[in-house]
């Protein structure tokens, strides 16, 4: 049964570990969330495009905007030359987005906006008309309309002013803005074969599905390697390639994990997997802090004596060792295991990066240990 991971954060450094290992209840998840369909992937698609009605708060007359701008104004019979344009209404845009497999012409698509330029807000921004290309340089959709920014900026700023900005007002989104124009042809299945290509390439994960499969449908399933398996249509599906598939997904399969534990120091998150194992080994922790206070005195001479008042620095140093402990790691020696002991020494986030580094260096943890 797949092993759920357990995760376990802590904010600030100062909530102690607590069962963050405990495993939680077992379970087998469905063929189509394990793996995708080769074939059936999505596609980005990228343009580039002008945005107007910003209030002043558009580009401050970038020379790609005006040249643009000029353009534009040209495709509608108006030759202006790109110096008489004034563009603090207007901003350069960049255009994103995916477009799924299977999609047909006509249907609608969102599409993500993001200033290119100097521009402070995008809010009430309106997208003109604009291409979508993919990577063969093809015309796959074209999007315009509002852009909904989900942010806002506002004060004058500069020196003596007040400004309020809340999250990114220079990346909006047009909501079902995106208008597909051409579909892209895909091809699931050759030969009465398809091919399953999993999230996350295991061989046990592999295995574990073609045994599934075969189990209702005998020797349809080959596990190809780590991350594919080539499944045949039975006879009842040919020609049925959408039942086959809907039936397939919804088959349920065990998936393991590899050994991992992720570190990200910049929010304090630790994640394992239950699969981490330890040899036997004895762990101890103590902290030292180091505090310097800086201190400015003033040194006053004594009346009529000609001296100057001059500024005396000084310097004062502490030094507090905490109280170490020693823990030995018994059988079992697994993760669960070593939440206790970690839980027992009460160590704090950024301490317990530093035991996992040591453990690996040390060669008693028996897993892949990632820091971000």
């Amino acid at each position: 049964m797949t092993r759920m991971l357990p995760l376990f954060s802590r904010l600030l450094g100062a909530v102690t570990v607590a069962a963050l290992f405990a495993p939680l209840a077992l379970f087998a998840s469905r063929v189509k969330d394990l793996s995708v369909i080769e074939g059936g992937r999505d596609n980005q698609l990228v343009g580039y495009g002008i945005v107007v009605g910003l209030a002043g708060d558009g580009d401050s007359n970038a020379a790609t905007t005006l040249r643009s701008v000029a353009n534009l104004l040209q495709r509608y019979g108006l030759t202006i030359p790109a110096s008489d344009i004034k563009a603090k209404n207007v901003a350069a845009v960049m255009i994103t987005a995916d477009i799924t497999a299977f999609i047909k012409t006509g249907a609608r698509i969102d599409v993500n906006v993001a200033s290119m330029g100097d521009a402070k807000s995008l809010q009430g921004a309106i997208l003109l008309q604009s291409p979508l290309l993919g990577a063969d340089g093809r015309v796959y959709a074209v999007a315009q309309g509002p852009v909904a920014t989900g942010g806002v900026s506002g004060g004058a700023g500069g020196a003596g002013g007040a400004s309020v900005q809340k999250n990114h007002p220079t990346v909006g989104i047009v909501s079902n803005g995106g208008i597909v124009e051409r579909e892209i042809n895909a091809t699931i299945v050759r030969d009465n074969t398809l091919r399953l290509l999993l999230h996350n390439p295991d061989y046990t994960t592999a295995s574990n599905i073609a045994e599934a499969i075969n189990a209702k449908w005998p020797a349809s399933a080959n596990p190809v390697d780590a991350a594919t398996l080539a499944v045949r249509l039975p006879e009842d599906y040919r020609g049925r390639d959408v039942a086959f598939i809907a039936e397939l997904g919804q088959l349920e399969s065990n998936s393991d994990t590899l050994a991992r534990i992720v570190i990200n120091e910049r929010t304090g998150t630790i994640v394992a997997t239950t699969t981490v194992r330890l040899s036997q080994v004895a762990i101890s922790h103590g902290s030292l802090t180091i505090t310097v206070t800086s201190n400015i005195g003033v040194s006053q001479p004594n009346a009529l004596s000609n001296g100057k008042t001059v500024a005396v620095p000084s310097t004062q140093t502490a030094v507090n060792e905490g109280r170490g402990g020693f823990t030995v790691l018994n059988e079992p020696p697994s993760v669960e295991r070593l939440a206790a002991a970690l839980n027992a020494l009460g160590v704090s986030t950024r301490e317990m990066m530093s035991i996992f580094q040591t453990l690996k260096r040390a060669g008693a943890l028996q897993a892949e240990l990632v820091i971000n």
